[in-house]
């Protein structure tokens, strides 16, 4: 039955998208921003940067941007927007944050009340949205050094955990650490270590390698978010830092309002995965 569900959602894939196909930013953009597609975006527009999202009022800007700032590897800032602003010219001369993401969160007093495909009804001139580098940015870089990623090869999310590694809080702001997991053969662990410390602003390398016990994850076949991928012998379970992380955040500060991109979802930029490499 998983298997049905992956060959319909690639075929979905290339119907939605039509003959420009993933590859322009621009055209995954806009029809995304026409509700045409509400999926995760791995593998959409390789080569390009994509972003996490958090959307919080401005009273709570500050603290949030110091969370970030203390919390550099689940939270690198690739943008801050002004308040009520919801372009975001540094990241791509069309983006319009109300309706350019696959599908949003809506959290009311830290519970999520809803998921919305756009937010133009629940924008306000308060709001400051921050995008956070994702490591969807790196996975190019992976593939590139010979690197498989089975949940791309099967057209799924990337598996996404809570842990028990707690972030340094500011404000209100604070909790566990979420991650990604990508197994791969033990001769591919360094390289990858070695590929993924070249972009820091979209997590960087892994925080974790192997047991997955020492961090706090019982079962790697349930993920808390996105799809279970199988771990196959002789493979190693490699853990980075997760942009999904600022949603286990606002369930301890519990905002009354707050807006998050749902986890996979992201925003795809304009800027080029090579330009965010530290050498």
């Amino acid at each position: 039955m998983q298997g049905n569900t992956v060959d319909l959602a690639q075929e979905n894939s290339l119907a939605v998208f039509g003959p420009e196909g993933t590859s322009n930013p621009n055209h995954v953009r806009d029809t995304i921003r026409k509700g045409l597609w509400t999926s995760h975006t791995s593998g959409l527009a390789d080569g390009h940067v994509q972003g996490n999202v958090v959307i919080l009022p401005e009273v709570l800007a500050s603290d949030f941007l110091r969370f970030c700032q203390r919390n550099p590897k689940p939270c690198p800032v690739l943008a801050v927007s002004e308040p009520g602003q919801f372009t975001l010219p540094s990241l791509g001369k069309d983006i319009d944050i109300r309706s350019d993401v696959p599908l949003y969160r809506i959290w009311r007093h830290g519970e999520m009340s809803e998921e919305v495909a756009d937010i133009a009804s629940l924008w306000r001139p308060d709001l400051v949205t921050f995008i956070l580098g994702c490591s969807f940015s790196f996975e190019s870089a992976l593939i590139e050094a010979g690197i498989r990623l089975r949940h791309i090869d099967e057209g799924k999310n990337v598996a996404m955990f809570r842990t028990n590694v707690q972030t340094e809080p500011a404000g209100p702001f604070g909790g566990a650490m979420v991650v990604t997991m990508r197994p791969m053969p033990a001769a591919d662990v360094i390289r990858a270590v070695q590929v993924t410390s070249r972009f820091p602003n979209v997590h960087g390398a892994p925080v974790h390698i192997g047991d997955p016990a020492l961090i706090g994850i019982a079962d790697l076949a349930h993920p808390d978010y996105g799809d279970a991928v199988a771990l196959m012998p002789g493979e190693i379970p490699v853990f980075w830092a997760c942009g999904v992380t600022p949603q286990s955040a606002i369930l301890n500060a519990q905002p009354a309002f707050c807006i998050t991109h749902a986890p996979g979802c992201m925003l795809v930029t304009d800027l080029l995965n090579h330009q965010l490499a530290s050498f």
